[in-house]
């Protein structure tokens, strides 16, 4: 058995250890989610944490840990008496990111469900993790279906199998601890909401520090049994702490005040529901405990807002995370007043030590971080003149980049045809999830049983297996594989001409806000996107394939413009992109939106070879649309005949909102249907 990483020694990082421990301390917290560039700690401070947890008390023999002082009367396993019950350490469970259904909620023995009538259940990882912990690692990548059964889990404190009549509930209390790189894309807000608390870790940009973690990570592989013996004792002072908090805790007082400051500040950051009050309030008490106080003071509420409110104020996923600290200063001090100047002196009405900069830490933003739609809209506008200009002339230098226009919902696109990528909400595919369209015979292990295939199949041969009694005689050979049809995810490519001849600042606005809008609508359903920008004399890779609509943003806003029109240079470098992700990603499908003008400068016979290039994506099958940028009282039509040489079609400069890009994707996705 692999020595963990000892938890005390873990070099920094204080916003993660805290969340952590506080959970361990109450478990009603809600867990954490761990953001943050890779290399960070965050999964070996994960899973030091169970070494921390006190042994818990089980029924002997029982699969689903009932706890003997209150056994579970649903369980599988019962009923169970009361007793004494044996003491085992706590468990921390990993849910991997590809498992499938059956691994996470348990598996049906169905040949003997169906033979011999009797419930043969196998327990899955939610019951492994009854009264532990469930950790996701690359939480953000875990497939929609797992994550709807994580959330039901997780607010119910129980799991439900539904099998074809069969019926089994046990219970599934955990401290769910997920962590994630927020550049391989978001969580949905669903699954984010359900964390009780947030921390961003970063790695330490001290010399001194960086050298600790070195030089303790080497110590630790070199001898792991050695290095974590010299922290035992203080692993033991941090056990003992936790078991010290879990009892002061019920005695812990949370007085009005502190529920005014709570309520306040959820009101003042305008976050949706009450979870957030009954979190932030369960968080402070469990701070107070940890300090080994009674009271919940405002250096409590304060640190709890820290943790759990900035994943809880992020309307879309262009929004910065992070709480202005400012302004929760300044509603923590004007609720106190309002509960302490019957009692307290003038004295007291500074806002004392613990201003912007005070205990907690973690999560700040500043006030101008705030804005009111993705990206900033008209507000961030560039300083330089020629608003509304013409371009300058291809060939000439680069330009400022423009910040895009306001952004809006669009259509649905999809692909047409029936996929089988991976799951999310865009297109039609086979998946393991939705309606169910037919019967296969079972590659592998059967996960989804087609009842009334199976029966049919094995109706003709009762006689001939000497069917004695009412029970259906049933092999392996009869038992079929329902196909069903769900949704499948998408890679959505861009190709954005940012040469000279695009540079006027109302296109390129324009252009920015309906990519903007499409990458809201892929963030919504799970896609891919990618950005190719061509330029000058060659074509960049601006957003290699990635889940991330955040980087992609990031990355369009910063797009500067200028120089000759490499076409033929932007889809060459488009199509290898498609060819390198068909490699690693077969079942995925793909979209190509290109917004150009048409124009093809530099070297010889720049139409001609953009032509050839083009012709690639139509002989692929690749479904395309040409966005077409070109204005002035002469149109040479260019991007209509780049849209016939990949077998789509173009749109016009007037035609180019968000809405209408996305419904002619629809319409040119139908025709080619």
């Amino acid at each position: 058995m692999t020595t963990p990483f000892p938890f005390t020694a873990v070099v920094g990082q204080d916003d993660l250890r805290l969340a952590l421990l506080l959970n361990a301390v109450s478990p009603a917290v809600g867990g954490v989610l761990v953001r943050g560039e890779k290399g960070t700690a965050k999964s070996t401070a994960v899973r030091a944490l169970s070494a921390l947890l006190p042994e818990v008390a089980v029924v002997p023999g029982c699969r689903f840990s009932c706890d003997p002082s209150s056994p579970d009367p649903a369980c599988p396993d019962g009923p169970h008496e009361t007793g004494p019950g044996v003491q085992r350490p706590a468990r921390m469970v990993e849910l991997p990111v590809g498992a499938s259904e059956d691994r996470l909620v348990g598996a049906l023995d169905i040949e003997r469900a169906l033979a011999e009538g009797v419930k043969a259940f196998e327990p899955g990882l939610l019951a492994d993790a009854h009264r532990g912990i469930l950790y996701v690692d690359e939480v953000n990548l875990l497939h929609d279906h797992l994550v709807d059964l994580l959330l039901d889990a997780a607010a119910m404190g129980a799991s439900y199998v539904e099998r074809e009549g069969v019926s089994v509930r046990h219970a599934a209390r955990f401290l769910l601890v997920g962590t994630m790189n927020p550049e391989e894309g978001e969580l949905r807000p669903q699954l984010l909401d359900r964390f009780g608390l947030t921390v961003e870790v970063a790695a330490s940009r001290e010399p001194d520090q960086r050298v600790e973690v070195v030089r303790r990570r080497l110590a630790y592989d070199d001898e792991p049994a050695a290095f974590t013996a010299r922290w035992a004792d203080e692993e033991s002072s941090v056990r003992a702490r936790i078991i010290a908090a879990r009892a002061l805790l019920p005695s812990v007082r949370l007085g009005d005040g502190a529920l005014r400051q709570i309520a306040a500040t959820c009101a003042a950051f305008e976050v949706d529901g009450m979870r957030a009050d009954i979190v932030m309030a369960r968080t402070a008490t469990a701070l107070a405990a940890w300090a080994g106080r009674t009271d919940v003071l405002a250096e409590d509420v304060r640190q709890a807002a820290l943790l759990a409110l900035p994943h809880r104020r992020r309307r879309n996923p262009f929004d910065a995370p992070g709480l202005d600290e400012n302004k929760l200063d300044d509603t923590l001090e004007e609720f106190a007043e309002q509960e302490q100047e019957p009692t307290q002196g003038p004295e007291d009405d500074d806002p004392g030590p613990d201003g912007p900069d005070g205990p907690g830490g973690g999560g700040g933003q500043s006030p101008e971080d705030d804005s009111d739609g993705p990206q900033g809209g008209d507000t961030a506008a560039q300083p330089e003149a020629g608003e509304g200009g013409e371009p300058q002339p291809s060939g000439s230098g680069e330009q400022q980049p423009v910040r895009a226009s306001e952004p809006f919902r669009t259509k649905v696109l999809s692909v047409p045809g029936l996929g089988e990528g991976a799951a999310g909400r865009r297109s039609r595919a086979r998946t393991e999830h939705g309606r169910t369209t037919g019967a296969r015979r079972p590659q592998g292990a059967l996960t989804k049983l087609h009842l009334a295939a199976t029966v049919q199949a094995a109706a003709p041969h009762q006689l001939a297996r000497g069917r004695a009694g009412r029970g259906l005689v049933v092999r392996r050979d009869d038992l079929r594989q329902a196909t069903r049809e769900g949704r499948e995810g998408n890679l959505v490519l861009f190709v954005v001409d940012a040469s000279g001849s695009m540079a006027a600042r109302q296109r390129m606005s324009a252009v920015k806000g309906a990519v903007l809008s499409l990458l809201l609508d892929a963030y919504q359903r799970r896609d891919k996107v990618g950005l190719v920008t061509f330029r000058g004399a060659s074509a960049d890779v601006a957003l290699p394939p990635t889940s991330s609509v955040d980087a992609a943003a990031v990355r369009l806003e910063s797009l500067p413009t200028g120089g000759r029109t490499p076409l033929a240079a932007g889809l060459l470098k488009a199509h290898d992109v498609l060819r390198v992700e068909r490699l690693r990603d077969p079942a995925r499908r793909a979209l190509v939106v290109v917004v150009t003008d048409g124009r093809a400068t530099g070297g010889p016979e720049p139409v001609a070879l953009a032509g050839r290039a083009a012709r690639l994506f139509a002989a692929d099958g690749v479904a395309s649309v040409v966005v077409d940028c070109e204005s002035g009282p002469v149109r040479l039509g260019l991007a209509g005949q780049l849209a016939g040489e990949l077998e789509g079609t173009a749109v016009t400069l007037d035609e180019l909102r968000a809405d209408s890009i996305a419904g002619l994707v629809k319409d040119v996705q139908r025709r080619a249907a």
